[in-house]
């Protein structure tokens, strides 16, 4: 049986946060709804320098580390799947340093939910064997670590090819 989303993540500022402000709370593909909130938190954050990009998106994964861990253990459920700030950090992780544009919004929304659904190894393994608000987010980034390097090789390959044509 899934887990429901808690009443408290109304009432409760961590569970709000930790369930992607309430997009996490989705009957249906939470994980793909919390992703789908993250886009226009990424529209945002582009919007800065590489390296404010790149402090806020540590502090989120540090910062998610201690709200998906608070969650999970007032849930009693680890790794609930309506906890979604992972899913955040994920697709910044994704889309940093790729071009601001709809099709590489899309591309990143769609690798990064590929290979977080999948869970390639180590992924799997990780989500698996690593506990607490650490396990919940770590697989997560190892998941945008995959669909980031394929989004650079195409954003390096179109530029390359863009030079030579």
């Amino acid at each position: 049986m899934k887990a429901k989303a808690p009443r408290s993540i109304w009432t409760n500022p961590i569970h709000f946060l930790a369930f992607g402000f309430g997009s996490g709370a989705s009957p249906i593909m939470p994980g793909t709804c919390g992703t789908l909130v993250a886009i226009p938190l990424y529209w945002c954050l582009a919007q800065t320098n590489w390296w404010l990009y790149g402090a806020i998106t540590a502090a989120a994964f540090v910062i998610g580390i201690w709200l998906c861990g608070v969650a999970a253990k007032d849930t009693g459920v680890h790794d609930h799947p309506g906890i979604v700030w992972d899913e955040f950090v994920g697709f910044w992780l994704t889309m940093f340093l790729v071009p601001l544009t709809w099709y590489w919004i899309v591309a990143g929304f769609v690798l990064f939910r590929l290979f977080d659904i999948v869970k390639p190894w180590p992924i799997k393994w990780l989500d698996a064997k690593v506990k607490g608000g650490f396990g919940i987010m770590i697989d997560d980034v190892l998941a945008a670590v995959y669909a980031w390097l394929i989004l650079q090789a195409l954003v390096y390959g179109k530029i390359v090819l863009m030079a030579h044509g």
